[in-house]
């Protein structure tokens, strides 16, 4: 018989070891040689933040997992700016290819105004009328 715990609570120990596990399968097949993190962010003479991108880099890939730009900021090249610099730095880290993904009521438009190309929309995602991109 399984015995099975379920939680609604993150279990710190319980994820490292589950990672542990599915990492030691993976590297069978992918390699981590190109693997790691990589940030942009831009701060203000004053300290204050107006803009960064949080990214990791996989393989051939660029993987953009944050983007975000103040609202003062928005529109005056930040947020393609940020892009650039962490596009340029992954591929001169190896990265071939760069994967982003948006909600319809984020940045769709202006990820496509860079040059991304939409793969694929998940319809009421994350709830009723809205998309991931």
């Amino acid at each position: 018989m399984r015995t099975f715990t379920l939680t609604h609570q993150q279990n710190d120990d319980v994820r490292e070891e589950l990672l542990a596990g599915l990492g030691a399968y993976n590297r069978q097949f992918i390699s981590r040689e190109n693997e790691g993190p990589l940030s942009v962010y831009h701060r203000d003479a004053e300290g204050v933040l107006h803009g960064g991108l949080i990214a990791s880099r996989k393989g051939n890939w660029l993987c953009i997992d944050y983007l975000w730009v103040d609202e003062t900021r928005r529109g005056s090249g930040l947020g393609r700016a940020l892009m650039e610099a962490a596009e340029q730095e992954a591929a001169k880290l190896g990265c071939l290819f760069a994967r982003v993904d948006t909600f319809s009521f984020q940045a769709l438009p202006f990820y496509q105004k860079q040059g991304y190309q939409q793969q694929m929309s998940l319809s009421d995602f994350p709830q009723d009328g809205m998309q991931r991109h």
